[in-house]
Formats: C-alpha cells, sequence, structure tokens
C-alpha cells in the first residue's frame, strides 16, 4: 500500500486530545494542503478562521451547544426523534457528549472555521475537498482532525464576531486538530454502493 492511500485508511474522527500545543509551522503546512485542492473555476473561495484559545474554544463549546438545543424547535421534533431512535445504540455517548466541559471541540489546542462567501453555490463542494486535504495532511505528520458540521452553530452565538468573520461570507465547517488521545477503530463501510454499467 502507497503512503497516501495508507494515509487515507488510517485517518480517523477523532474526539480525544491531548493537551500538547500544535506549531504554527504545522497549521502553516496543514492550510497549504487545503489550498491545493481543487475548486470550481480555481476561485478557491475558502477562507480559514484559526482558533488556538483554550477559554475560546471553550466559550465557543458551550455556545454553540445551546444555540444548537435552541434550534430543535426549527429542525422539527420527528426528525431529532429519528435521530435519536438511529442512535439509541450510542445513549452513553450523548450522555459523555452533555457532560463535557467541552462537548464540540473534544479538548483539541485548535480548531479551523472554514468560510466561503455566501453567493458561492459551488462553496459547499469545493470546501470539502479542501478539508480532506486538511485532514489528510495532518494525519500524515503525526496529528488526528475531526470534522465538527455542528460548529456552524457559532454564526448564531454570542460571541461570534469575536472570530472576525464578515457578513458576506458563511461557515460550512470547522475542523479540530491536535495529537490524538484515542486510537478509534474502523468502522465497516458499505460496500454495496458502485455501480458498473
Amino acid at each position: 500500500m502507497n503512503e497516501v492511500i495508507k494515509t487515507i485508511f488510517e485517518r480517523r474522527a477523532v474526539r480525544k486530545y491531548k493537551a500538547q500545543a500544535v506549531s504554527k509551522d504545522i497549521i502553516e503546512q496543514l492550510l497549504e494542503a487545503g489550498r491545493m485542492a481543487p475548486s470550481a473555476l480555481g476561485k478557491e473561495p475558502w477562507k480559514f478562521y484559526i482558533v488556538t484559545s483554550k477559554d475560546d474554544l471553550e466559550l465557543y463549546s458551550k455556545e454553540i451547544v445551546k444555540v444548537g438545543m435552541k434550534s430543535i424547535p426549527e429542525i422539527g421534533i420527528m426528525k431529532v426523534a429519528k435521530a435519536v431512535i438511529s442512535g439509541i445504540s450510542h445513549i452513553s455517548t450523548i450522555v459523555d457528549f452533555l457532560k463535557e466541559k467541552d462537548p464540540v471541540f473534544h479538548g483539541a489546542p485548535i480548531a479551523i472555521f472554514i468560510t466561503a462567501l455566501k453567493d458561492n453555490e459551488w462553496a459547499a463542494l469545493d470546501i470539502g475537498m479542501c478539508s480532506q486535504n486538511i485532514m489528510l495532511a495532518a494525519k500524515s505528520l503525526g496529528l488526528e482532525t475531526c470534522p465538527i458540521g455542528f460548529a456552524t452553530y457559532i454564526e448564531k452565538s454570542e460571541h461570534y464576531s469575536k472570530l472576525g468573520i464578515p457578513s458576506t461570507e458563511k461557515v460550512h465547517l470547522a475542523i479540530i486538530v491536535g495529537y490524538g488521545d484515542e486510537q478509534p477503530a474502523l468502522h465497516k463501510r458499505n460496500k454495496d454502493n458502485a455501480f458498473y454499467k
């Protein structure tokens, strides 16, 4: 197995991190890897807002959970019920999640919020490819990551302005980065999804 494929197969979503800091040089390498992703018409729509303050991450985490809980009526009770039923085997995970000091960023030393202009219809696809580059680059450098879609609720929080994100941009995703303190097992992958014609 070559090194690229090996890295792809070894990457996991990690939710436990050591307190060890990540150097700015390494962060820059990750961003450079992200910038190498393809994008529609070569527009490179992504912008990166990097948070390394533990206090800020814990504050944002609490606010995101609060906003997320308030959004349940908007999402619809049936969707929430369906999510709970489908995840009933993971009820202990939900309890652990609510007990965590930092239930969104899981104690990672870095969160990278990735944004794009609100009127860019291809931004979500471009940011997906950019994010994967970042996560694979991190894995190749001995770091772990986890994409945090829930972090988009930061836009509705009281301290969102601290990030300095212009009103013309939308947060598409956050990626947490750090030295992992767990080794999640490989989940079974669906192989019934390829159709040759």
